[in-house]
């Protein structure tokens, strides 16, 4: 029976949030203590990563103990302390001679521009994550990572709208994958069954106008700073995977953002998507010919949910704020 919950529906899987009460910014984090293989996809041109080298699959080390997903720009990688503190305490990590070292990728949004700037996700605020993670299904819209996140803004921060995060699952033959994205995009969200425009650059109605229409009719982008939009995501999955396949897993779920956010991967956007295979499924092992597609579909599905799960800032409505 097909489900559409949340990741969390992949058992061993635990996500937790921190959420700043002084300005919208957050962290977010997913945990799988015993270890999990994971690959991972940088589309964006101006990504903010921590230990995505390690991931590919010519390189040692096969199994993350969690992933984390912040805001703050480059100073929220610094919550990935917190989170290795938390699993060292614990007993998990990649054993390293005496010491057990757990790894924890990373990448982060830009929402510097909502609230005081010096305020960013630490290791205290990634350590708050563990704790209050959980295998219920994760808060949605303005909450951990999506707190600032920000969609629409090829035309400018003024024009527009308050994004998220989302989490999605569909099982299928057995096996269950789940998706959790942060959506920050520079571009429009477009509802990729309907072809519907759900949120963007807004116009002089205060309405979204679609962006690729209104630069075919000669209005210019505002010169954006590098790295200011990302859509951040995780897909995951029950099947067995290794390194390489997980890989082009994430590599496939890049096509879900690509349905539904136009334009996506820009020179602006650090867009990122992690893929984690925990390998408990008993059929089938790993078939990309299945998993891929899925991976797409979830991917989408959770960006669609962030959007609709976000509520408005003042100066940021969200598609429940928009005039009617």
């Amino acid at each position: 029976m097909p489900i559409d919950d949340s990741i969390c529906d992949i058992p061993g899987l635990k996500i937790g949030h921190w959420t700043s009460t002084q300005r919208p910014t957050g962290c977010s984090v997913l945990l799988c203590e015993q270890g999990a293989v994971a690959g991972v996809d940088v589309r964006g041109a101006a990504p903010g990563t921590r230990e995505t080298d390690l991931l590919a699959p010519e390189n040692t080390v096969d199994r993350v103990h969690a992933l984390l997903l912040a805001g703050g720009s480059a100073f929220g990688l610094d919550a990935a302390g917190g989170v290795m503190r938390w699993l060292a305490e614990r007993g998990h990590g990649f054993p390293v001679g005496p010491a057990r070292v757990p790894i924890v990728p990373g990448a982060v949004i830009f929402d510097l521009w909502l609230g005081d700037p010096a305020i960013t996700p630490d290791a205290a605020a990634g350590y708050a994550a563990c704790e209050a993670a959980s295998t219920a299904p994760p808060a949605e819209g303005n909450v951990g990572a999506g707190a600032g996140a920000t969609i629409g803004k090829l035309l400018g921060i003024a024009r527009a709208m308050k994004g998220g995060i989302g989490s999605a699952s569909l099982t299928v033959g057995g096996v269950t994958l789940g998706a959790l994205v942060v959506v920050n995009a520079i571009g429009d969200i477009i509802d990729p069954a309907s072809g519907v425009l759900l949120a963007g650059a807004r116009g002089a109605d205060g309405r979204p106008l679609g962006m690729i229409a209104a630069l075919q009719r000669g209005e210019l982008p505002q010169v954006p700073l590098a790295g200011t939009a990302t859509t951040l995501g995780i897909v995951a999955t029950n099947a067995r995977l290794d390194k390489a396949a997980a890989t082009k897993l994430a590599q496939m779920a890049h096509d879900g953002l690509a349905r539904c956010i136009n334009p996506v991967h820009t020179v602006s956007d650090g867009d990122v998507i992690f893929a984690l295979a925990t390998g408990g499924a008993e059929t089938p092992a790993g078939d990309l010919r299945l998993l891929g597609p899925l991976a797409a579909e979830v991917t989408a599905r959770a960006v669609l949910r962030a959007v609709r799960a976000a509520r408005g800032l003042p100066g940021l409505p969200s598609i429940h704020e928009l005039p009617g």
